[in-house]
């Protein structure tokens, strides 16, 4: 790489931090206002979108790479999926969308990745379990684009995810070996620009990530952790991101059982539950960086040890994140 990632990482999170600013009177000015209602955590009206200052630093660097041969040739696959999200995303912002029209726009991005691809063989893809595997990949990556923008909901809360996921990412590599911009590079620029977004984020926040920039955190993690996957670190792919998994899927489940609308807005994930329960915005995702922070070191023991005895103890930990945002916890 011809510019040090940590270079770029500083650059990119200085970028974001101003272009942040720049954003919060531009959004106000246009009227793109969360206006609090009985399903928000947030009792100020803030300006939302704000997720432009991550995408377009990190853009630039990804187009930057990628025409200059340092990124892998998939990366245009990935470039462009990224812009089309972006855009229908920012519109969803401006005018809601309907749910095929989004869906639509990320089968779209995910697809074209994966037949872009050179680690998915189709050639190899002969029985019917390869081609369960693949429509596998295809809807577990979605889902997590759209857990993304589900667990998206207090301040600072998916800064504290992404920074984190992508530094345990960045350190698996670094520990099994990985130097490569899409190995260590990547992760490292998308989480310095996250948190140059952060310092305005956190609460109380003064700007919104919005469709547009919770949806792009979730495609390109998505991307990152199935590429960490693929290298045949799969239980660290399982763990780093397991907090947003189990707290989002839980809260599915659950609806879905009750036979609520379950693609209808609410106010049940745990994050959510304990806010109401008297927790800070700030506390609240505290609580989750500090899980979070164990579930790193638990990916980088599964490099180690045995993967199996990671995720179990990672589903531990876990299982201990979600009883520390627990009402009932709380109050007894």
């Amino acid at each position: 790489m011809s510019v040090g990632w940590e270079i770029s990482a500083a650059v990119v999170a200085a970028m974001s931090f101003v272009l942040t600013r720049i954003l919060i009177p531009v959004l106000q000015n246009r009227s793109l206002i969360d206006i609090p209602n009985e399903r928000s955590s947030h009792v100020e009206p803030t300006p939302r979108g704000g997720g432009w200052a991550i995408v377009i630093p990190v853009l630039g660097v990804m187009i930057y790479n990628t025409a200059t041969g340092v990124w892998t040739p998939v990366g245009w696959a990935v470039i462009f999926g990224v812009m089309l999200l972006a855009l229908v995303s920012w519109v969803d912002d401006v005018r809601t969308l309907g749910v095929k029209i989004r869906l639509l726009a990320q089968l779209i991005s995910v697809a074209l990745v994966l037949l872009s691809s050179p680690i998915i063989e189709f050639d190899s893809l002969s029985t019917f379990l390869n081609y369960a595997l693949l429509m596998f990949v295809v809807l577990a990556w979605i889902w997590f684009i759209n857990l993304y923008n589900f667990m998206d909901g207090i301040d600072g809360i998916t800064g504290v995810q992404t920074i984190t996921v992508c530094i345990g990412i960045a350190a698996v590599y670094r520990v099994t070996g990985g130097a490569d911009i899409d190995e260590v590079a990547l992760p490292l620029t998308l989480a310095a620009a996250t948190a140059g977004f952060l310092c305005w984020n956190w609460s109380p926040a003064r700007i919104f990530l919005g469709d547009v920039g919770s949806v792009f955190l979730g495609y390109i993690v998505g991307w990152l952790l199935l590429q960490l996957a693929l290298s045949g670190q799969w239980a660290a792919a399982i763990i780093l991101p397991m907090y947003y998994l189990a707290d989002a899927t839980i809260t599915l489940c659950r609806r879905i059982i009750r036979r609520e609308k379950f693609w209808k807005a609410h106010k049940e994930h745990f994050y959510q539950r304990a806010h109401q329960a008297g927790l800070s915005h700030a506390n609240v995702s505290l609580r989750i960086l500090v899980g979070n922070i164990a579930l790193v070191g638990i990916a980088l023991y599964s490099v180690q040890g045995s993967s199996w005895g990671a995720i179990m103890i990672s589903v531990c930990v876990t299982g201990g994140v979600l009883f520390a945002l627990s009402p009932r916890q709380r109050a007894s």
